[in-house]
């Protein structure tokens, strides 16, 4: 692999991450209104996400 395809793809792996986590934290606390539960679903990410729209 080329180092920019490699350059390409570790910076879209970073923002899926942040992004994920903010998703996860934003849509924990209109769920939940509470800060505790969205800093936690906020590290669990896109497992959150999936699961609360497997869910809901």
């Amino acid at each position: 692999m080329s180092r920019e395809k490699k350059a390409t793809v570790t910076k879209t792996v970073e923002t899926g991450i942040s992004f994920g986590s903010a998703l996860a934290m934003i849509i924990s606390y209109a769920n939940w209104h509470s800060i505790g539960w969205a800093i936690l679903h906020g590290i669990l990410g896109w497992v959150y996400v999936i699961y609360y729209a497997i869910k809901y």
